[in-house]
């Protein structure tokens, strides 16, 4: 009788924390009058059995390195993570959940990492989240190869990830998931609500194909739970799921959308709105929720707060044995908390490679390619490639061999002709920390991976990205592959920040402040054509725009350029001096740099007294009037390229001395 009395006491403290969970999302999601209340109410089971008996996690340490993670990548139903971490002790107060997607609080509609205390990564733009998560266990999976040694797994810990039918339909994961299944990344653990419902209706109006066995296709191993309500059958699903290291995990769990609301539960109606007061009485009854709202019955709450005393046991035990790694490994270890705490050597910048001025001049691909390769030996975080154009964007580390399900240890990472999908896994590469992400392409190919680019500046998450063939000065591709809108499309993405180099010497001073950034995505704009090298003051690029032709005599005209197109300003102010006319050329390496510098020296590039300004650039002209005025001009391009060779259209399309000469003539009257 005892053993009868403590199950169903068991089953039911289980059925009332699970509970819990739905009434505080019905709760929120009434009080702020919008929301997502479908999703927590489904998924509520899956989150439970995750928090409580399945994940390695400290509550009162949230950065604790070898923690599981876990993704909400169904970010609208954000409500299941928060009440998951107030409820198992984060700091995340009752107060917060009432004030959910209100002004300042910490319980914003969507999960946003660095915001709330436990949420691993920003999530809602479906399909981003499982993607990120991909990136978690590649660093995860690429740390333990490096820095794990016999009997000591320092490193060692799971990606746990609740997605949703419209996580899975995104391309984006098809791309992530691919590529998870190729390298068999084993401590990936995917939870798909597979409720049959999105905003539209029943997702049988767009979505028909056999997801486990598209996944059993990439690679994954597969698993269906019938009933998301059966806790024993999902913690028995993701125990197997973890049994299989040798390849990520998709377990499709059933569940009802809404679940307990008697009149809208398993429809639409549920997914993107609040339950309404009478249908959010009638769901508490239905559910045996009989506490009031926005509380926690006392006997619930203490049994989710075991997860304190849980959790920090699992830590001291992990900080233990890291104590006994360290005086083995000291070396080792002196390296990962180094990474682990996003540090440069102090030496590391110290060697970069001088161009000399005047000799000859390469492709600012190939100059990064130099740089890269001098930083690699002195910074073992630097890890990344290219999506299959290594060959064009120089991206490979020499010496160093490629990430494969058999070297995790590896440097180069191949993505495969997966831009999007590239993206979203630096993004948790970057959130995971220890590594050191950077990712190319070639920059028209921007537009395929923008998502996640946003993404990264919107959680200050310091990806490098490599665009590469950044004009039409890259020639006989044509139009479809020539850049013109995309710098400026950049420029204009909140917190990234924009570099194009005009030469090597820019170049290497462009990677020493994309290293140093640490608080969102740098772009390196790199041309495909040779260009000549230039006598370039030291930390110039870290200004953003500087002088680097001073005028000879009275200043009459300020010729701006970027990239490729800085060589046609200094030609051009040879052509006008000849004619007595004064001219400084100022290169722009970056909008946003110089735009942090004090007025001062911004006075200094771009004295308010001179009026005459041309800008030159071969992209969109919008965006430059701000540098050049309502008395200036620009030499840009507000049209498509055409195929050719690469000289060959760039002066076709003006992008020559006469040009720029003529503009300078004509502005000053």
């Amino acid at each position: 009788m005892a053993d009868t009395t403590t199950k169903t006491a068991g089953q039911a403290i289980d059925e009332r924390a699970v509970n819990a969970i739905r009434a505080l999302a019905i709760d929120a999601t009434q009080q702020a009058g919008s929301g997502h209340p479908g999703m927590p109410m489904g998924a509520a089971p899956m989150g439970y059995v995750l928090y409580t008996r399945v994940m390695k996690h400290n509550p009162r340490n949230p950065s604790w390195w070898n923690r599981d993670r876990y993704v909400q990548s169904a970010g609208h139903g954000s409500m299941l993570q928060y009440s998951l971490l107030h409820l198992t002790g984060y700091d995340l107060s009752m107060e917060e959940l009432k004030n959910y997607r209100q002004w300042g609080s910490k319980t914003p509609g969507h999960p946003e990492v660095n915001h709330t205390p436990g949420v691993e990564t920003t999530t809602g733009p479906l399909g981003q989240g499982i993607s990120t998560a991909v990136g978690m266990a590649l660093a995860e999976a690429h740390l333990a190869a490096r820095y794990n040694r016999p009997d000591f797994e320092v490193i060692g810990h799971h990606t746990y990830v609740i997605a949703s039918d419209g996580d899975i339909m995104e391309g984006v994961s098809s791309e992530a998931s691919s590529f998870a299944g190729h390298h068999r990344l084993g401590k990936l653990i995917v939870l798909y609500d597979d409720n049959h419902i999105s905003i539209d209706g029943p997702t049988s109006i767009t979505f028909s194909e056999d997801v486990l066995a598209r996944y059993q296709a990439y690679g994954w191993h597969t698993q269906r739970v019938d009933d998301g309500n059966n806790l024993k059958a999902l913690e028995q699903a993701i125990q197997a799921a973890r049994q299989e290291d040798g390849r990520p995990s998709l377990i499709a769990v059933r569940t009802t959308i809404g679940f307990g609301a008697p009149h809208l539960g398993g429809t639409s109606k549920v997914h993107g709105s609040p339950l309404g007061e009478k249908e959010a009485r009638a769901a508490k009854e239905n559910l045996g929720i009989d506490w009031p709202a926005f509380s926690v019955p006392e006997d619930v709450l203490t049994h989710y707060r075991r997860a304190l005393p849980l959790g920090a046991e699992a830590e001291a035990a992990w900080q233990q044995l890291y104590r006994s790694y360290r005086k083995a490994h000291p070396e080792a270890a002196a390296e990962l908390e180094r990474v682990m705490a996003k540090k440069l050597k102090a030496e590391s910048l110290a060697h970069l490679p001088v161009f000399s001025a005047g000799e000859g001049g390469i492709a600012t691909r190939k100059a990064s390619q130099q740089v890269l390769n001098s930083l690699a030996a002195d910074l073992p975080e630097l890890l990344g490639g290219s999506a299959d154009l290594a060959a064009s964007n120089y991206t490979d580390l020499e010496g160093a061999s490629a990430i494969s399900r058999d070297n995790y240890g590896g440097r180069i990472v191949h993505f495969g002709i997966r831009e999007h999908g590239m993206a979203a896994i630096a993004n948790g590469m970057a959130l995971h920390g220890g590594v050191r992400p950077f990712v190319a392409t070639f920059m028209i190919f921007a537009d395929y991976l923008r998502p996640a680019l946003r993404l990264a500046a919107l959680m200050k998450q310091p990806v490098i990205y490599l665009l590469t063939h950044d004009s039409i000065g890259l020639g006989g591709d044509g139009p479809t592959h020539q850049p013109v809108a995309h710098l400026m499309s950049l420029r204009a993405i909140p917190n990234v920040t924009v570099i194009r180099p005009a030469d090597g010497n820019e170049t290497a001073q462009a990677w020493a402040v994309a290293l140093r950034h640490r608080n969102g995505p740098v772009v390196l704009a790199l041309s495909r054509q040779a260009l000549p090298h230039l006598d370039v003051p030291a930390d110039s690029v870290a200004r953003g725009g500087y002088l680097l032709a001073k005028e000879a005599g009275d200043p009459q005209v300020i010729l701006l350029g970027t990239g490729s197109e800085v060589q046609l300003c200094l030609a051009a102010k040879e052509v006008l001096e000849q004619e007595g006319i004064g001219a400084r050329v100022v290169s722009m390496p970056s909008f946003e740099l110089f735009e942090e510098q004090e007025e001062e020296y911004r006075e200094t590039v771009l004295p308010r007294s001179i009026r005459s300004r041309v800008a030159v650039e071969a992209g969109a002209s919008l965006g430059w009037q701000k540098y050049t005025g309502l008395d200036g001009a620009t030499v840009t391009l507000d049209h498509f390229g055409a195929s050719g060779a690469g000289d060959v259209v760039m002066d076709k399309f003006g992008f020559n001395v006469e040009t720029v000469v003529a503009a300078a003539k004509r502005i000053i009257g």
